[in-house]
């Protein structure tokens, strides 16, 4: 199992499963003489971490981060950066009745296939207990951006979607996004998205979710034709994350109900300066970013630990049902947001040390 790195020159690599006794991760290609301490990670991780809503998992990680290495006298070296997060709250217990059997849905079939061992306790590495750690180098990443760029950028995330309910985007507030349990920026939606949410628990069941991430401030020039293109790198990047099935950028799949005249993103110029009269592209045409908004939406899958009882088989290639008992989010969507606004980051960060 060697890919466990992503990006080129803003490169780290992640390590570490579930229930063991810590997670980490090894962020290299990080320029020197940039200010960094713990204190520039955290508010990240605290974001992500489990336990803070009765929406998310009860499970209860602090995801306090430690530096190890790659900082001298509070300032990066160039050399790498080793992170790493204690697990204080993993129950394995609660997975001794899965140790022989493949929950659907899960990882632990094909793990199982190809690696040959059946790591039960809370999935081991395909977990996304690993995603802390991309939390915490995107956070590395932010710093890196901002040195490249020298001027102003922004990256948040949103969710838009809960199973079939969808926010309006009329309403969207960026100010509220951190103010409510669902990142959400459409104050509106939030008691529908309440009652989902309690609806699908009583029923043993969970659901799925879209996240948007919008990343504004970044000039035009990123990305190179024709297999380094920024969007598809982007893809990729939001395509690792745990549960998700699908990504696109600027109207995505929505363009097959545009033309050819109401897609274009029509240009203007005014003082001089040249500008876009829309952005269906997301900010990026042809692989290269154009100086607009770039906007990614990724879908994830809902939760697939329910505990409702499901058809499986077992490692003896025996028929059974299984119900998954223990600590689940009931829509990973939630947590799933500063971790999409990681890999934004990440992929912007290697792009910048690449191509400015």
């Amino acid at each position: 199992m060697s890919s466990n790195s992503i990006v080129k020159i803003f490169r780290f690599t992640t390590w570490g499963e579930s229930h063991g006794p810590a997670i980490g991760c090894v962020v290299d290609g990080v320029p020197s003489k940039i200010k960094l301490n713990e204190k520039d990670i955290q508010p990240y991780l605290n974001k992500r971490k489990p336990g803070q809503s009765k929406y998310t998992t009860q499970r209860n990680e602090k995801d306090e981060v430690e530096i190890l290495s790659g900082i001298f006298n509070g300032y990066t070296t160039g050399h790498p950066i080793s992170l790493i997060i204690k697990n204080d709250d993993h129950r394995s217990k609660d997975y001794s009745d899965l140790k022989n059997v493949f929950r659907p849905g899960h990882a632990d079939y094909t793990y199982w296939k190809k690696y040959g061992i059946r790591d039960y306790k809370g999935g081991g590495r395909s977990s996304a207990r690993e995603t802390a750690m991309r939390v915490a180098a995107g956070a590395v990443a932010r710093k890196v951006i901002k040195q490249k760029l020298k001027s102003k950028y922004e990256i948040i995330g949103a969710l838009v979607q809960i199973g079939q309910s969808k926010i309006n985007y009329n309403n969207w507030d960026n100010k509220f996004i951190n103010k409510n349990n669902f990142f959400c920026p459409d104050k509106s939606i939030i008691p529908t998205w309440e009652n989902l949410i309690n609806k699908s628990r009583r029923e043993g069941s969970s659901l799925g979710a879209i996240i948007e991430i919008r990343c504004s401030g970044i000039p035009a020039g990123l990305g190179e034709p024709v297999y380094e293109k920024l969007d598809s790198d982007l893809a990729k990047a939001m395509m690792t994350i745990n549960a998700v099935k699908g990504v696109e950028i600027g109207n995505g799949f929505n363009s097959v109900n545009e033309t050819g005249i109401s897609n274009a993103d029509e240009m203007r110029i005014k003082n001089n300066k040249e500008f876009f009269l829309s952005n269906n592209n997301g900010g990026i045409l042809g692989g290269i970013s154009t100086g607009q908004d770039i906007i990614c939406r990724f879908v994830v899958k809902p939760t697939s630990s329910v505990l409702t009882s499901k058809k499986t088989i077992n490692t003896k290639m025996k028929q059974t049902n299984i119900s998954t008992k223990g600590r689940h989010d009931p829509c990973v969507g939630i947590r799933a947001v500063p971790v999409g606004e990681a890999m934004m980051a990440t992929t912007i960060a290697d792009h910048c040390l690449r191509f400015l």
